[in-house]
């Protein structure tokens, strides 16, 4: 799939490993499993293929927005576009980092 970052933290967080946004800093260790699921929707072609990796725990959660799992507390938001006419490119934009259990 094409990644695309809507939030600059977004993209700073996979390039850098860190964003000078003091709302959005993170652990290392979530910095880390970010990166890796970014990788893995960047290695992907289509949506069906996420299926296969359990541990992402992928869902639709509403209006052509989905979600996987960053580890046990974040997950990772987002919005997929198929490209009318293309086989199969598909654009994965990242929207935001979610607290999942946060009340």
């Amino acid at each position: 799939m094409d990644v695309q970052f809507l939030k600059d933290y977004l993209s700073d967080l996979y390039y850098t490993g860190k964003t000078n946004d003091k709302q959005h800093r993170y652990q290392p260790e979530v910095v880390r499993k970010y990166v890796r699921v970014v990788g893995i929707l960047d290695a992907v072609s289509r949506m069906e293929d996420l299926f296969r990796f359990n541990s992402l725990n992928f869902e639709a959660i509403g209006n052509e927005e989905y979600s996987v799992r960053i580890d046990y507390h974040y997950r990772l938001i987002f919005q997929m576009d198929s490209k009318p006419g293309e086989t199969v490119l598909t654009i994965c934009k990242l929207e935001d980092i979610t607290n999942h259990y946060k009340a």
